[in-house]
């Protein structure tokens, strides 16, 4: 079996608002540095190229500034391949990339259902942090029951976009999605509040992070579930 993964950003870069969107820094830098070493891995989007960043990301801490300045990265930003170009068959895991652009653009995509669906369907590691699940709410096994349906999931928080004053950016809730399709739902603190704050969920082959703080942890997680 390919021992590739697929890093999946969005395409959209102003949320329903015309707020600032697009896909979240240290959620794709925490978990790639834990993966690099390890495994290949490709980038992705809707779009394919150059994926725009959620400028609200950049605080320039927690390996932002790194990751943006990694030739490597930036290679494979300007090469991101298009959905509708990838192929399952040759990667071992996916990995959905928050910031608030999934839940408009990549939870309504049907090249990425297909693309989810094909992940799943064939045992494959299925994984999302922050809004990154909302990614996934079309993804359905063979018999068209939602991933979600039956398994504990996490993601940002009702209370966290709350906070943050977002919940107006995009077309859905993903908690409260999450639990429309049948997951239980687990989470720690408010990103923020504490501490506290970092939950990773693995109920089988999914694989979900609560917020920012979480994708270091899910890294690793996806990390433990490939070499296992």
């Amino acid at each position: 079996m390919t021992s590739k993964i697929l890093i999946v950003f969005t395409s959209v870069d102003k949320g329903l608002t015309g707020a600032s969107a697009g896909w979240y820094i240290p959620e794709a830098a925490h978990p790639y540095y834990v993966l690099a070493p390890h495994f290949p891995i490709d980038f992705a989007s809707p779009e394919g190229a150059n994926p725009p960043v959620d400028p609200v990301s950049n605080n320039k801490v927690d390996g932002s500034v790194k990751f943006l300045a990694d030739e490597v990265v930036q290679q494979k930003l300007a090469t991101a391949k298009k959905l509708a170009d990838v192929k399952a068959d040759e990667y071992a895991a996916i990995f959905y990339v928050g910031g608030q652009g999934p839940c408009i653009d990549l939870a309504f995509d049907p090249v990425n259902i297909e693309l989810a669906n094909e992940f799943w369907r064939a045992g494959k590691i299925v994984s999302a942090v922050c809004h990154g699940p909302g990614a996934l709410i079309g993804c359905t096994d063979a018999s068209g029951r939602s991933i979600f349906k039956g398994r504990c999931a996490t993601c940002f928080t009702a209370a966290e976009e709350k906070k943050l004053g977002t919940q107006d950016s995009i077309p859905f809730q993903p908690e409260e999605k999450l639990k429309e399709l049948g997951a239980t739902f687990e989470n720690a603190e408010s990103f923020g509040a504490s501490d506290n704050t970092v939950r990773v969920v693995a109920d089988g082959k999914l694989l979900t992070g609560q917020n920012p703080a979480s994708a270091l942890a899910l890294g690793e997680a996806v990390l433990k579930a490939l070499e296992t």
